[in-house]
């Protein structure tokens, strides 16, 4: 007699499903390695099972774009190549991506009310900004 086996294929392939469903990611895109690590060990500090790419330019972190989507996208503007608004248009130009939150991060000062047609929740100075800010960020657009 062989012993039944608590695992079937069926049970895996659903446990594999839950899991990767409550997965959630967060993108970092900033060509400044030093930036992008301190925003990556913030949001880790907050929950570790989240998932956070880094990318330095706007086309990696376009093209790595897929479903299931970012929770919340930390955004330079100033990069090579596509800048961060050449990104915040492409995003806003599909319904499924236009609805990430946004939180641009950059030494530039820029008025918010001209930045609200993006979507962008917020603003980090990158001059002044503190881990417990990105923390916060996180907090509120992730579970």
């Amino acid at each position: 007699m062989t012993e039944k086996s608590s695992s079937t294929p069926v049970k895996s392939a659903i446990r594999a499903r839950v899991k990767n469903a409550t997965i959630q990611t967060i993108f970092v895109i900033d060509d400044d390695e030093l930036f992008a690590s301190c925003i990556k060990s913030a949001v880790k500090k907050h929950n570790q099972n989240l998932v956070v790419k880094t990318f330095k330019n706007a086309l990696d972190a376009m093209n790595a774009l897929e479903t299931p989507l970012p929770s919340l996208i930390f955004l330079d503007v100033l990069l090579p190549g596509a800048d961060g608004f050449t990104f915040l248009n492409e995003l806003s130009s599909y319904p499924d991506t236009a609805k990430i939150p946004v939180v641009l991060v950059t030494s530039l000062e820029l008025p918010e009310a001209d930045l609200s047609i993006y979507g962008i929740k917020g603003i980090l100075d990158k001059a002044t900004m503190k881990p417990e800010e990105v923390i916060a960020y996180a907090k509120r657009y992730t579970n």
